[in-house]
Order: C-alpha cells, then sequence, then structure tokens
C-alpha cells in the first residue's frame, strides 16, 4: 500500500494526472473568469422565469452545486435534468442549460432538439463534439472552452469551470447576485486549501490525507445540509469515480425523519460504514441542532464517524473548500485502495454496450 507521506511515490502513481487537474482548480475558475470579461447573454433570455440545467454525472455537477448555493436566493428556481427529456413546463420563458464536457453525452444532446421544439432559450457549455456543432450550427450562445487547467480530461475534475460558468450566467441574467469580486475570493480559496490539501504536505498536517485514511476500506455515508447538499453530492460522485468506492449522502433535517430507524441492521454495516458529516456555521440554526443529535445516535448505534467543520466564512468559499477537499481525499483513496483514479472502466463498458 502506498504512503501517503512520500509525495514523490504520489506523484508517480498519478499516471491518469488527477492530481495535476486538482491544483488546477483555482486555474479553472480564472480562466472563466478571464474568457467572459466580455461575455453577455440576449436580451430575450434576460425574461425567464426559471433554468433547466442538463447534464450527466460529472457535468452535471456544476448545475447541482450551484442550484443548492442560490435556492434561497436566486429569483428564479433552477432544476437538473438528468435524462433524455424536458419537463412539461419548460417553455419560452425557460432557459435551458445543456452541459456535456465531451459535447457526446446523448442524454444532452436529446434535450437540445427538445429544448428547441418547446421554444426554450438555450445555452451551451462544452469543449466541443457533437453538441459544439449544433451549437454553432444554430447559432446558440455558449461557453465552448479549452480545458487546458484539466490535465486528466475527466469532467468530474472540471467543476472549476461548470460552477463558475453558471454562476456567471445566473450573474448576468440578474437572477443571482455574485460578482466578478465574489469569484476571485473563491480562486484565493480554493489555492489555500490545494496548498493545505497537496500531496506534498504530510499526513499529520494534513486533513484529507487524515480522511482518506479512516475511509479506507469503507462506505463513506455523507451528510450536509441547505447549501452544502450540492457539493456534497460532487464529493460523493468522486469518491464513487476515483476512488471506486461506494458511498451515498442524506440530507439533515430530512434523514432524521427515517435514517435514525435504520441504523440497526444489518449488524454487518458497523464494520463497513463510516458517517462524515459537513458541519457549517451558515447552515441555519434549526439545521445546526441537528448535527450533534444526530451524531450521538450513530455513535450509540456503534458506528465510526467524523467531522468536519468548514473553515472558511461565506457560502461560496465553502462550496470551493469542500470541492477542494473531495478532490484530494477521493485521490488519496484511490492510491490507497491501490487503483487508477483516472479509469473509469465500468462507465466506460456500459456505454460501448449501450451503443451497440
Amino acid at each position: 500500500m502506498i504512503n501517503l507521506n512520500l509525495s514523490e511515490e504520489i506523484e508517480t502513481a498519478d499516471k491518469g494526472k488527477i492530481l495535476e487537474s486538482i491544483r488546477s482548480l483555482d486555474g479553472q475558475i480564472s480562466q472563466v473568469l478571464e474568457e467572459t470579461k466580455a461575455f453577455y447573454l440576449p436580451d430575450s433570455y434576460k425574461d425567464i422565469l426559471n433554468v433547466v440545467v442538463c447534464g450527466m454525472g460529472g457535468s452535471a455537477l456544476g448545475g447541482r452545486i450551484v442550484k443548492a448555493l442560490t435556492t434561497p436566493a436566486s429569483r428564479i428556481p433552477i432544476e437538473i435534468i438528468t435524462d433524455y427529456t424536458l419537463p412539461y413546463y419548460v417553455g419560452e420563458k425557460t432557459l435551458v442549460i445543456l452541459s456535456s464536457y465531451s459535447g457526446n453525452t446523448e442524454e444532452t444532446i436529446s434535450t437540445l432538439s427538445n429544448a428547441q421544439n418547446k421554444g426554450a432559450k438555450i445555452f451551451g457549455v462544452t469543449t466541443g463534439g457533437k453538441l459544439k456543432d449544433l451549437l454553432i450550427e444554430a447559432k446558440l450562445p455558449a461557453y465552448l472552452f479549452n480545458p487546458k487547467n484539466n490535465p486528466s480530461g475527466q469532467p468530474r475534475m472540471a467543476l472549476g469551470y461548470s460552477i463558475a460558468i453558471n454562476l456567471v450566467v445566473l450573474a448576468k441574467l440578474g437572477a443571482f447576485n455574485v460578482s466578478e469580486n465574489d469569484l476571485k475570493k473563491a480562486v484565493k480559496t480554493s489555492s489555500k486549501f490545494i496548498k493545505l490539501f497537496d500531496s506534498t504536505v504530510t499526513e499529520n498536517e494534513n486533513i484529507a490525507k487524515k480522511l482518506a485514511q479512516k475511509l479506507y476500506l469503507k462506505a463513506p455515508i455523507l451528510f450536509a445540509s441547505g447549501h452544502l447538499l450540492g457539493i456534497a453530492h460532487a464529493f460523493k460522485n468522486q469518491v464513487n469515480e476515483n476512488s471506486k468506492t461506494f458511498s451515498t449522502l442524506f440530507d439533515l433535517p430530512e434523514a432524521n425523519h427515517h435514517l435514525l430507524e435504520g441504523f440497526g441492521f444489518p449488524k454487518s454495516s458497523k464494520h463497513v460504514f463510516h458517517f462524515l458529516f459537513f458541519e457549517s456555521k451558515n447552515y441555519t440554526l434549526n439545521a445546526q441542532k441537528r448535527y450533534p443529535i444526530t451524531e450521538d445516535v450513530v455513535k450509540k448505534e456503534g458506528y465510526e464517524f467524523s467531522v468536519y467543520k468548514t473553515l472558511s466564512k461565506e457560502k461560496l468559499e465553502e462550496i470551493f473548500e469542500i470541492l477542494v477537499l473531495g478532490s484530494y481525499l477521493s485521490f488519496y483513496l484511490a492510491l490507497l485502495n491501490e487503483i487508477d483514479p483516472s479509469q473509469i472502466p465500468w462507465v466506460d463498458y456500459f456505454k460501448k454496450e449501450l451503443a451497440k
């Protein structure tokens, strides 16, 4: 098993450049800021009543994160669609954001024609592929970018791009109050936590490495609330794809109304599950109150658990703090599992079988 204190050994094991992509998260945000300085949307787009983000897997994560962050303060609702078709309510007053990193995601491409038939406003986010060609052919507004700050080429490692562009679009629509300065602070936050969690920092001083050790050979069961639900979902996805490890997410307070009674069986779960609670001072006071009580129940039922209390002061900064944490933790956990975090053999197999 790899020694997480040996940074040279970690660098050698990073064959798919996942670590390089993590170290470039701040660069992804900066790239979006630079490339959207003169960016604008047609005036007709500002008259929308709702936003629908269409994407699959890693390409949908930016939308999920922004939805959770903005819901309490956005003047328009945001919905995430991970399917081939759009809801009935989508129409001329809807902005449909099509997000496909590769540009070849069949579900997302399918929703493009669906959105056109419904007369919806359309905005695309992609690096290329068929989606890029269709967007250009239809002369639709889009963010077409060169993913130079994602050397791994994996969509799940390009969240700096997708979070930033979704926020920029909402700001241009006047739907959510986020400024260029807010995103510059997000760059600084990302840089700060990259330095704290990087492979060059020893395990004794590195929370990401410590948590990876605790979660080794365990199934992480995650708990989050409010604005952190989207980034906790991304954390789960990265553990699934990078670490090849089962993980799931529960929402507090919802989980308090059913999950507590599910801790009894099977008894073997006590040897496999490790609960991880994301705590924030930016949760509502009612939500904050639930965490120590839920943790007490978990302890009394005999489960192992850990608590991660965010260090950042503002909600957007917390998002990027946990993004960096999850990226590094899932990378380290993959190395402890002695597998390549960049490879996704079963997802690739599924796509090949589906294409037959």
